[in-house]
């Protein structure tokens, strides 16, 4: 069963989305509690689901991967079977870093990492047009990221 946050609860977990390298002692020294104290509750926000997992942030650019592309895709149907296959063979796609099932015109959303527009043209020829049950895509290649895993304020 999932427990009650309370403020330290919260400015743990601030602190943690700004600095998730961040030591024990540090993180307890901020919060103003003990150590060991701070440990337990760490332990127990990991385990109650509020923090699924803490990783480093790569710099896209650095590892060749600057060009960012959105992709609104149309499937020919909505059934359950549909969505399960194409999430399915999604899921398969390293370069797919989201799928977002939405309401509205399209049916996913993908936010796709490449190194240029080449590099999507060969993804796009090669994977996104074979994904099943895709009726239509419409690509969006982005130009500036304004903002990209902005931290919750909660």
């Amino acid at each position: 069963m999932v427990g009650v946050l309370d403020r330290t609860d919260r400015k743990i977990l601030r602190l943690l989305q700004s600095n998730g390298r961040i030591s024990n002692a540090d993180l307890a020294e901020e919060v103003n509690i003990s150590p060991a104290t701070c440990h337990r509750r760490l332990q127990r926000l990991f385990d109650e689901g509020y923090v699924k997992n803490v990783r480093g942030m790569i710099d896209a650019e650095k590892v060749d991967l600057g060009t960012l592309v959105l992709v609104g895709v149309v499937l020919d149907r909505s059934t359950p079977d549909s969505f399960a296959e194409f999430e399915a063979a999604v899921s398969r796609i390293s370069s797919i870093l989201d799928c977002y099932l939405v309401a509205g015109d399209f049916d996913y959303f993908l936010k796709i990492r490449v190194r240029d527009i080449a590099d999507f043209n060969r993804l796009h020829a090669g994977k996104l047009i074979t994904l099943p049950s895709v009726r239509q895509t419409r690509t969006f290649f982005t130009l500036k990221t304004v903002a990209d895993t902005r931290a919750f304020d909660f």
